[in-house]
């Protein structure tokens, strides 16, 4: 099942048809990723967790969020192995049959009201399977689209598949957004959820079809020698450059699921205005990322991508004092800012660093650094940052929270100064 694929008479091969493989089928596995974090802030709590208060159900439902960070360094070693010992091809297609299966799966699920513990157990699983699909998933669409591209422009094929984060987020808040706008509150939570979930399937059959054309790595392919344990000479050889990836991630994550997961919740919870605002902020934010992402990284294949990830660290540090107190306002413009401002300086960050980081790890181990280097950021970043700020903000409002969020920004700042030169080959 996972023997390499070879290139048949026209399998794609073009850079620009890689990248537009790779690109759309990350979309649809950040789409499947964001749902979730979505529905964990809006309908997961009353559905699944019934039982306990409202703010402790939110928590509840975070928690499992925070299973598929957990789950993602797993997948980032098990699909990096295989990536760098048969290919990068064949791993994407199974990531992303692995994604779709387990959100559509989501999508029928019975609540804790129809099948009691069950409900909440099942769901952690697929939650698992989701994190677990996409640590996988990044690394490989990043090599295969920069592999198959020039080196002086692997910023820019690397940009692509960035574009997956805001373009899922777009799709996924967009979704949930309309179905909320259109259906009834009651309707909503009962069953128009669903559907976003459901309309996982015919994605994802989109995306492999999409991505069966495509070739594999050249730079791959290059290879005469495949490492028998490639994630144990990552530690050997690349200690530093995983480290250093390690921490710029940090950061990065902690201050978007802030500025985009968390700020949902707090919006309905502390300020009181409805769902629609905080969707509606990150449909726009979301949108904004999309037109500056490939050109910050435009600007990094240029100048350099340490200089303008750190540009984008420090003025989303500065900007985490500002984010709370334009919510406060109620106000629906403030709120729009708040989002947006947040959201170019995560474009800044984010947007280069998938070749930033790629770019440290040698050919035949690139795969399994680059997954796990990411991936594992995930769990004390992302995973646990909804929780976090939850806790501070109940013990100590939101000064709190920004004071963490502009020291999670300094480690990636550490990260960035302390990274290796690119590796040679």
């Amino acid at each position: 099942m996972m023997a390499v694929l070879t290139a048949k008479p026209g399998t794609a091969r073009s850079p620009r048809a890689v990248i537009a493989a790779c690109a759309v089928g990350t979309s649809l596995e950040w789409y499947d990723f964001f749902l979730y974090g979505t529905a964990a802030a809006l309908v997961f709590g009353p559905l699944f967790f019934p039982s306990a208060s409202p703010a402790a159900g939110t928590l509840l439902a975070f928690a499992t969020y925070g299973i598929g960070f957990a789950a993602r360094p797993i997948g980032g070693i098990l699909f990096g192995h295989l990536g760098d010992r048969v290919g990068r091809r064949n791993v994407l297609a199974v990531s992303l049959l692995l994604m779709g299966m387990s959100t559509f799966l989501i999508g029928i699920l019975p609540t804790y009201n129809s099948i009691g513990l069950a409900a909440p157990v099942i769901l952690v699983l697929l939650r698992f399977l989701q994190g677990l699909s996409l640590g996988g998933e990044w690394g490989g669409a990043v090599l295969l689209s920069m592999e198959h591209d020039r080196r002086d422009r692997w910023g820019a094929a690397a940009a692509w598949v960035q574009l997956g984060v805001p373009a899922g987020n777009l799709l996924a808040a967009g979704v949930l957004a309309g179905s909320n706008l259109i259906l009834s509150d009651a309707a909503f939570m009962t069953w128009g959820w669903r559907l976003a979930f459901l309309v996982s399937a015919l994605l994802s059959l989109v995306g492999l079809w999409i991505r069966s054309n495509v070739a594999e790595s050249p730079l791959f392919a290059s290879i005469r020698a495949v490492p028998a344990n490639p994630l144990g000479e990552v530690f050997r050889t690349h200690k530093r450059a995983l480290l250093a990836a390690f921490c710029t991630r940090i950061g990065v994550d902690v201050a978007f699921y802030v500025f985009t997961l968390y700020l949902i919740t707090y919006l309905t919870e502390v300020v009181g205005v409805g769902q629609d605002v905080g969707l509606g902020a990150v449909l726009a934010g979301s949108a904004v990322q999309l037109l500056l992402i490939p050109w910050f990284v435009r600007l990094s294949d240029r100048m350099g991508r340490k200089g303008i990830m750190a540009a984008g660290t420090v003025a989303a540090g500065v900007w985490a004092w500002l984010f709370f107190p334009l919510l406060d306002t109620g106000s629906t413009a403030f709120i729009a800012v708040a989002v947006i401002v947040a959201l170019v300086a995560h474009a800044a960050m984010y947007g280069p660093q998938a070749a930033f980081i790629a770019e440290r790890f040698a050919t035949r181990v690139r795969y399994s650094g680059t997954s796990l280097g990411y991936q594992l950021a995930g769990v004390p970043g992302g995973a646990l940052a909804p929780l976090i700020a939850i806790g501070l903000y109940g013990a100590f409002g939101t000064g709190a929270i920004a004071l963490y969020t502009s020291a999670a920004l300094g480690i990636t700042l550490l990260g960035l100064a302390m990274s290796p030169a690119p590796a040679a080959d």
